[in-house]
């Protein structure tokens, strides 16, 4: 029996709409990558900072703690089934290099979030970087020993240096102490904070024993060390990066072996192990924005040490903890809410602490500054941390 004329002009129909369905469902898949498949596109954090630089020790252990925290959350399936990938550029310390490294971590790399890097010069730079003021990126976590302000396109996720000073001069303030003096060097990466430690000494009615400016020669740093010595300081406040401390211990325990010493959380303190000796650590202490890295008092720092073990098998320092906090401030700010650029104020503006396992920060538009935790870290005769 031949198909009836109305079977036929229904199945040649069906084949029209199956080929505009084929034809349709073909031209929904070349758009996707700017819409469905784009949901599967990894999360970019860029970063410039100082790798091999005057704090390259410093940018290493920071990137360090980054980059293990962003490794475990990979191996989990990433944030909200995105994996990170995370780039990090070596500006060596160079407010220039810095901004051109920015500019292309911006344009070429398209990065969804932006880490900072070492200083205020550096930040500076960034800031003003056409790329970075154009888009609407934050500069999240910059290492900054400066009182300098930078409004809501820089979020810092460790307290103000104020702060970490204040402590400093609190701490000892229980001793009795009155008589204050300062080793500076003096570079872009100081010059705010020496001039607040100065207004601070005259603030708290206390009086300077001396400067030792650090960077001259030998001679020069000798003749300042041994004239500062012998006005017989109660402390000493080192305004310097880690080497320039190291270089100042070196020289000032040959004249006062048993006075304080005092430095921020800016210095990184194995290195400072290995530049000088465990007799000349002996009667210093630094502040410090995370807790031990070694302790076990918290999930973060148990977890923190776990994967760092895992991932990285090198040495903790508070600045691989301080990085691992970081990356996973960042991952919770994502999680908040939708996986965009605007996580950060998500955070800021939601005005609850964030437990980061036991370590809970306290996200503020207005400070700027998600953590307040300060502590003082001391080494102990012979060697070794104790807080």
């Amino acid at each position: 029996m031949k198909p009836s004329f109305f079977f036929l002009t229904f199945l040649f129909l069906r084949r029209i709409f199956h080929s505009i369905y084929f034809a349709l469902m073909s031209f929904s898949l070349i758009a996707l990558p700017t819409s469905a498949l784009a949901s599967d596109a990894p999360l970019v954090v860029g970063q410039a900072i100082d790798l091999s630089g005057p704090n390259g020790s410093i940018g290493r252990d920071y990137v360090a703690g980054i980059t293990t925290y962003f490794d475990s959350i990979n191996t989990t399936g990433g944030v909200r089934g995105r994996r990170i990938k995370y780039i990090a550029r070596d500006d060596q310390g160079d407010p220039n290099a810095s901004a051109k490294a920015v500019t292309e971590l911006i344009q070429k790399e398209k990065v969804d979030f932006l880490l900072g890097g070492i200083g205020a010069n550096v930040t500076d730079a960034v800031i003003a970087s056409p790329a970075f003021a154009q888009s609407d990126l934050t500069l999240f976590a910059p290492l900054v020993a400066s009182v300098k302000t930078y409004g809501s396109r820089v979020l810092f996720w460790r307290p103000n240096p104020e702060q970490e000073m204040k402590y400093i001069f609190s701490y000892f303030d229980k001793l009795g102490i009155k008589k204050i003096g300062i080793a500076f060097q003096n570079s872009a990466f100081s010059q705010d904070m020496y001039q607040y430690v100065v207004d601070e000494i005259r603030r708290r009615n206390m009086s300077m024993s001396g400067v030792v400016k650090l960077g001259m020669t030998e001679a020069v740093v000798e003749a300042e060390v041994a004239a500062l010595a012998k006005a017989e300081p109660n402390i000493v406040i080192s305004i310097a990066d880690t080497l320039g401390t190291g270089q100042f211990l070196k020289v000032f325990r040959k004249y006062a072996p048993k006075t304080f010493v005092a430095g921020t959380s800016l210095t990184n303190l194995q290195t400072l192990a290995e530049l000088t000796s465990a007799q000349s650590l002996e009667w210093t202490v630094f502040s410090q924005v995370v807790p031990n890295p070694t302790g076990k008092k918290s999930l973060l720092q148990i977890d923190h040490s776990k994967m760092m073990k895992k991932f990285r098998d090198e040495d903790l320092s508070t600045l691989t903890l301080e990085g691992y906090a970081v990356a996973k401030t960042l991952v919770q700010a994502i999680q908040l809410g939708k996986p965009s650029r605007d996580a950060l104020n998500t955070l800021t503006n939601q005005g609850n602490g964030v437990d980061l396992g036991g370590f809970i920060i306290n996200p503020s538009d207005r400070s700027r500054h998600l953590s307040n935790y300060i502590d003082i870290a001391l080494f102990k005769k012979g060697g070794g941390l104790t807080f």
